[in-house]
């Protein structure tokens, strides 16, 4: 039996900066275990965002996981409703909802400061104690992330993500159609509530970014799909921090690996990632982990904070995976982002991400360090990107593994 590993650092693509010589985050962080996978195996791009659908991690991490967007896709929300077993009928629908930062009328901070869990968890449970009710139900989350459960009203609605519309002026990204008003008379009514919370009076005598508001976005209906097991006969675990993936994760039949001090930002437990994945390939065929950080920074435009969160991935779940891998019969290791997520903008994009996999039974193009500008060199590019996973999982096959993998460097 073959053993698989993939492992995503979010948003770790980008573009090349000024201010690292016209290289790219990944280009100048030191990663010699993701350059050794593309060294001995292969590089390429993958397009994991479809033509005309915004560059969300939820369309990209679906279409990675081996799901086309374009028939599967109903809504971010939908899917970390699954994460928090949350049960939905038919008729309701989900939204996220962030607690964020509004300044001189422009979206500020979609984290309003990356706010603790007890912090959020008080606010959205008392905001709830003042406007909920039988059709409106608020779920609290970690930080910042929160879930509203609407029954009994109908939407056809465009919204914006906080995160990708930072010093936009908020009046350009309200929501928009059917149901709007009520969205937005909802956010009207938490900035007057959270207005001289004792709260936000702790949080502004401490210097740190308030909570002016709910956000309300990634709206859908409950969330279905087909199980990674029957589709390619193989069982997985997923390691993650963020509902978003533990959602996607359950919906597909994975089971989830939770690690003490995964936080889903920068400061998260990247040697209790790395050693839970290398403990979970005794049990599974595939493990996933997922790694928010390098996305955190990029949205907070904090080029050393990326670089430093690239290279404890490379250092401490790359290389003890990739090393643990070597000791079965058969094996295969994939790294790639889910979407790239420019410094210059602070916001997801939709161009095609750089990926490298190594292992039984592939062969290289290029040996090559790992970053965007190798990638494209390669000529190897998937233009579906739902495609990546078959072609990850049963590409070679039948041809003779190497002798030996990449070496691993984890010192």
């Amino acid at each position: 039996m073959v053993k698989y590993a993939i492992i995503v650092p979010d948003g770790a693509a980008d573009e090349p900066l000024e201010a690292l010589g016209g290289k790219t985050v990944l280009e100048v962080a030191s990663t010699p275990n993701m350059d050794r996978i593309s060294s001995h195996g292969k590089i390429g791009l993958v397009r994991t965002v479809p033509v005309d659908m915004e560059p969300g991690s939820d369309v990209a991490q679906m279409s990675l996981l081996g799901y086309n967007p374009l028939t599967f896709y109903s809504g971010r929300a939908p899917i970390e409703a699954s994460a928090r077993n949350i049960q939905l009928s038919e008729q309701d629908w989900v939204f996220r909802c962030n607690l964020v930062t509004i300044a001189d009328g422009r979206m500020a901070d979609h984290s309003a400061g990356h706010i603790s869990t007890e912090e959020a968890g008080k606010l959205i449970k008392e905001f709830e104690e003042e406007l909920g009710s039988e059709g409106l139900r608020f779920y609290v989350g970690v930080s910042y992330r929160h879930l509203i459960v609407f029954s009994g009203f109908e939407f056809n609605i465009k919204t914006y993500p906080p995160h990708d519309y930072i010093g936009t002026a908020v009046e350009k990204i309200l929501p928009r159609g059917k149901g709007s008003e009520l969205l937005i008379d909802l956010m009207a009514r938490s900035q007057q509530f959270f207005a001289n919370h004792e709260i936000n009076k702790v949080r502004k005598d401490l210097g740190e970014n308030h909570v002016s508001s709910i956000w309300l976005w990634g709206q859908g209906k409950k969330a279905l799909m087909q199980s990674f097991e029957e589709r390619f006969g193989i069982k997985g675990a997923a390691i993650a921090a963020v509902d978003l993936v533990k959602g996607l994760s359950k919906l597909i039949g994975f089971d989830l690996i939770n690690v003490t001090g995964a936080t889903g930002f920068v400061d998260t437990n990247y040697q209790g990632k790395g050693k839970a994945a290398v403990e979970a390939m005794e049990k599974y065929d595939l493990v996933f982990v997922h790694i928010e950080a390098p996305d955190e920074a990029s949205h907070a435009g904090d080029i050393e904070s990326k670089k430093k969160a690239i290279e404890n991935i490379d250092k401490h779940i790359v290389g003890p995976v990739l090393e643990a891998l070597q000791n079965y019969p058969g094996w295969r290791i994939m790294v790639l982002p889910d979407h790239p997520t420019p410094i210059v903008n602070c916001a997801h994009s939709s161009e095609p991400v750089p990926f490298a996999m190594a292992g039984s039974g592939i062969s290289g193009i290029l040996e090559t360090g790992f970053n965007e500008a190798e990638a494209a060199k390669s000529g190897l590019k998937i233009e579906n990107g739902h495609e990546l996973m078959e072609y990850f999982l049963r590409s070679g096959m039948d041809e003779k593994p190497s002798a030996s993998g990449p070496r691993v460097e984890n010192k």
